[in-house]
């Protein structure tokens, strides 16, 4: 079994307040749910308007498939108009 973990940073240059914020994580959070079915979910910078640390994570039997998926789910994340900061991929072998 193999425990895929991406996180990433972004940046909302066109996000004027928390409430424009939430809005753009909660859809992209449900796409990468629903595309790639993935767990999502923002994890850091809760409270600042203009940031989002995005985890994803994804179960398989297959490391390479593990790796396509994560890798997908980042490639479809940076579609939306926001800005990628980082991003860490980490396969980890149970």
């Amino acid at each position: 079994m193999n425990i895929g973990v991406l996180q990433f940073s972004l940046r909302l240059p066109e996000s004027h307040s928390l409430k424009e914020k939430r809005m753009v994580v909660k859809s992209l959070v449900a796409q990468l749910h629903n595309r790639f079915n993935v767990s999502a979910a923002e994890v850091e910078d809760h409270d600042l308007w203009q940031s989002a640390v995005i985890g994803v994570a994804c179960i398989s039997n297959d490391k390479k498939h593990t790796n396509e998926v994560l890798n997908k789910a980042l490639a479809f994340a940076t579609t939306y108009d926001l800005e990628l900061v980082e991003s860490n991929i980490e396969i980890i072998d149970y």
